[in-house]
């Protein structure tokens, strides 16, 4: 017997029955093995821009565009491939907008069926034919299949065929259709797999959007960021991280986003603000909800001595006869003095009203299908980190010591650091969101913000910058690991711990914008990571001078995008106006990368020597066949 079990190979031999189904299947997977590797991108820190995310997954990080002008800039020009690609990005209102101003005739419509089965073919080149017919929207498959495998012949009959469906297809009205399919068989053949590395709510406007339209891609991971965690957490029943969520969604004006997107009212809240602090506007209620923060999350600083998080007990550092609080640095003056729920005696002893506001906004939240269907997908589809195809994936960090070694963590008696950590914290997600127990909720706050929480990466300053005027002691100290990363030697160590090859490995990081409009490069530890926050969020791009990054893994190599800020879908619309990126090229492989190179080649690979087996198997007769027995 060789590599594989008996009891294996016959399972095996259900679903190949015979020599000739086993040697059809070995052929079949050999010839995938030789395909070129599908595209990735990645993308992180999206942030609630939705209109901004929509377009980049529709242009594909301009990516279309590039396709396009390959193939029709030199007979049609430039306006033309830019008039395309409006019909790829957003067929539907692109067609209606053309309609409405008489250009779309049925010669237009032919030139544009026949344009997109030219380039969905192209692309199809580097994929199955069984795989590019399952990526074809459900209802079309027969007619995109028809048209993106012509054949030629010496009588041209395949020509006259694939007219007859064109003419078919105008005359029938159903041209609009089919161009809609085929726009979105064009986007899901040039990115074979999504990458998002993190934070998709908060700071922006429409984080539902954003997810709305990542539920209709395909083949997409998502790596939760220090924000996903703090919604999970908030939607599993997490106190302190629902009046988080509150808070920030109040500080950035998006409380549309849970009245509207997910049905949790604030009603009740302004009328609190009202009752206690006498007004209900935003600094009014942003105090109100800060301060209920502090007494949640003093309250689990209490509960859990090990999260080693006392010197962020700060309502035990005020002194409340002078209103001054006492910091490591120096004592400063309060920014308010009207604190009227706070018992100097029991600081973080919640009021009667506070404790019904708490009860019932965690109820709001528990009880949001709309809220638990959006974080359900980014559970489903999540996970702290990702190794794939040779790059490591998270949006956080990996906690280090001053001295750049990987920093012990102890969590529930036992000592955790570098994997372990992430493997642990992703235990204490899934936990949390399956079981809801108080522990594992109260962790999922520690690894929104905790000291040495891999999310997170800094020590937050929340209370100096609700409470202290001072700018000064807002700083927030981060792990040692930010000042590592631009070590080629770190980024090999992490790369190893994680049993992925220091020489040809990359790590494919999130979470801190890159000052680009400063120097500063996304490209760190001599070219073995990359810090991928370019500013989706609008709120940002100040700091970034950009709009957001795409990391772009192809078969020929790593390149790197940096976009500009998207001016609406109407502009597009009515200008065939796009996204403006540039491109600069990482890495150029010596060869190309084929799916024989990838983990899903080592699949493949395994299951090809696993069917090798069983073809011995019936060929010396050991293992009985079914059906035809020879080829």
């Amino acid at each position: 017997m060789g590599e594989f079990t008996r009891e294996y190979l016959e399972l095996l031999s259900e679903k190949y029955p015979n020599e000739a189904a086993a040697c059809s299947e070995i052929i079949n997977l050999n010839a995938i093995l030789a395909l070129p590797k599908g595209t990735e991108h990645f993308i992180s820190d999206l942030h609630g821009e939705s209109a901004a995310v929509r377009h980049i997954l529709n242009n594909c990080s301009g990516v279309i565009l590039e396709k396009v002008r390959r193939l029709f800039e030199a007979s049609q020009g430039i306006d033309a491939c830019r008039a395309l690609c409006s019909i790829i990005y957003y067929p539907r209102e692109e067609l209606s907008a053309l309609r409405e101003r008489g250009e779309l005739t049925a010669e237009r419509l032919r030139g544009v069926l026949e344009d997109l089965c030219l380039l969905a073919e192209t692309l199809s080149s580097k994929y199955t034919r069984a795989y590019v017919r399952r990526e074809m929207p459900s209802g079309w498959e027969f007619v995109l299949d028809e048209l993106l495998h012509i054949q030629r012949d010496e009588d041209a009959n395949q020509h006259r065929y694939h007219d007859a469906i064109l003419d078919s297809v105008i005359s029938t009205g159903a041209a609009d259709s089919v161009i809609t399919a085929l726009a979105v068989l064009i986007k899901r053949l040039a990115v074979d797999r999504l990458h998002v590395v993190g934070d998709i709510f908060d700071r922006g406007p429409d984080p539902a959007g954003i997810i709305e339209t990542l539920m209709r891609q395909g083949n997409i991971d998502i790596q939760w960021g220090n924000h996903d965690i703090l919604w999970l957490g908030a939607a599993a029943g997490s106190p302190a991280c629902v009046f988080t969520v509150m808070r920030i969604t109040c500080d950035y004006d998006n409380e549309l986003t849970l009245e509207r997107r997910y049905g949790v009212s604030l009603r009740a809240l302004g009328e609190f603000c009202e009752r206690v602090y006498g007004a209900a506007d935003k600094k009014t209620r942003k105090l109100a909800l800060s301060v209920i923060g502090f007494k949640l999350e003093g309250q689990i600083i209490m509960r859990h001595p090990g999260y080693g998080m006392d010197d962020r007990l700060m309502l035990n550092r005020i002194n409340y006869s002078d209103w001054t609080v006492e910091l490591d640095t120096g004592v400063y003056p309060l920014s308010t003095t009207h604190l009227p729920t706070i018992d100097p005696d029991n600081p973080y002893r919640l009021s009667t009203e506070e404790a019904e506001l708490v009860d019932g906004d965690v109820d709001a939240f528990r009880e949001s299908q709309s809220l638990r269907r959006h974080l359900d997908f980014i559970y489903q589809r999540g996970s702290t980190y990702l190794c794939c195809n040779g790059s490591l994936l998270y949006h956080g960090c990996i906690p280090l010591t001053a001295e750049g070694k990987f920093a012990r963590v102890r969590h529930g008696g036992r000592w955790y650091s570098g994997k372990a950590l992430m493997d642990y914290a992703d235990a204490v997600v899934k936990s949390a969101w399956v079981r809801g127990d108080e522990s594992a909720l109260d962790m999922m706050w520690y690894l929104w913000c905790g000291n040495d929480s891999p999310f997170s990466g800094r020590v937050f300053h929340t209370f100096e910058r609700a409470m202290v005027a001072d700018e000064s002691t807002w700083a927030e100290p981060r792990n040692p690991y930010f000042r590592y990363w631009d070590d080629e030697g770190t980024a090999r160590m992490i790369l190893a711990e994680f049993g992925l090859d220091p020489d040809t490995g990359h790590i494919i990081n999130g979470h801190t914008p890159v000052k680009a409009k400063k120097g500063e490069s996304p490209v760190k530890a001599g070219g073995r990571l990359f810090v991928i926050d370019g500013g989706f969020c609008k709120a940002y791009q100040a700091t970034t001078g950009i709009a957001g990054y795409t990391l772009i893994y192809s078969s020929h190599g790593i390149r790197l995008k940096s976009h500009r800020p998207f001016e609406g879908v109407a502009k597009v619309l009515s200008e065939n106006a796009d996204i403006e990126s540039d491109s600069v090229s990482i890495e150029q492989f010596p060869r190309r990368r084929y799916i024989a190179d990838t983990d899903a080649g080592e699949g493949l690979s395994r299951r090809i020597a696993a069917l090798g087996e069983l073809l011995e198997l019936y060929r010396s007769g050991e293992l009985p066949q079914h059906g035809a027995h020879t080829i």
